[in-house]
């Protein structure tokens, strides 16, 4: 299970955030000893790190370069601040992403989820599964039963993230985002088109009717 520090100091939006986490199958760690940020850090050798950077005692640049001077985990900024320099400060300090508040749950955990398959690989995300539907990330492989189907890389993603968020909707925004980690220009009718294909190699190995669409909301899959 990946294991995500929270270092937030705002309370509401930090016990949010560990709600959240904690729902989509995340372990959550936090601290509200903002003095011994990095030490907390280290010790709980997490996964990702969600940082702010308006905190107390030490602003999360200078928790991110100490951080970065022992460890190489990756670091998701997400801050009210947000303009080009706070972006490019963070950056430069060794963080791995930018997110500003307010944001998009969904889109925050495709940040998430992205971030930690380019940092580990295919070594903890090699197979997903969903019921009797099982993707092979590496074989870029779904099968259902005795079916299987070969998936374009958007359609990997598509559908991981789907898996991901089994049972809950997500929007066509976060969808986008995912696919935006690619070398590909993905706009919303590039999307309906590989959802449309999706579908149906998803119906063509027995899987009718798990892709569901939620008309104004997004897609998901459910049992």
């Amino acid at each position: 299970m990946y294991n995500i520090c929270i270092v937030e100091d705002d309370a509401v939006i930090r016990s949010e955030l560990k709600n959240l986490l904690e729902k989509y199958g995340y372990k959550a760690t936090v601290t509200e000893d903002f003095g011994s940020v990095v030490e907390f850090v280290l010790t709980q050798n997490p996964s990702l790190v969600l940082l702010d950077i308006n905190l107390p005692v030490f602003d999360g640049y200078h928790i991110c370069r100490e951080i970065r001077k022992d460890s190489e985990v990756p670091i998701i900024v997400v801050t009210s601040r947000d303009s080009d320099m706070d972006e490019l400060m963070s950056m430069n300090l060794g963080a791995d992403d930018f997110v500003t508040k307010p944001y998009n749950t969904q889109i925050l955990l495709a940040r998430i989820s992205s971030l930690l398959g380019r940092a580990y690989g295919a070594e903890k995300i090699d197979k997903l599964v969903f019921g009797e539907l099982s993707l092979d990330m590496g074989k870029n492989l779904v099968s259902f039963g005795a079916g299987s189907a070969e998936l374009t890389r958007n359609e990997l993603r598509i559908l991981a993230l789907l898996i991901r968020n089994k049972n809950t909707v997500s929007t066509r925004d976060a969808i986008m985002n995912e696919l935006w980690q690619s070398d590909e220009f993905v706009d919303d009718n590039t999307l309906t088109v590989n959802i449309n294909r999706l579908r149906k190699k998803l119906e063509e190995i027995g899987a009718e009717g798990l892709l569901k669409t939620k008309r104004g909301q997004g897609y998901s899959l459910c049992d």
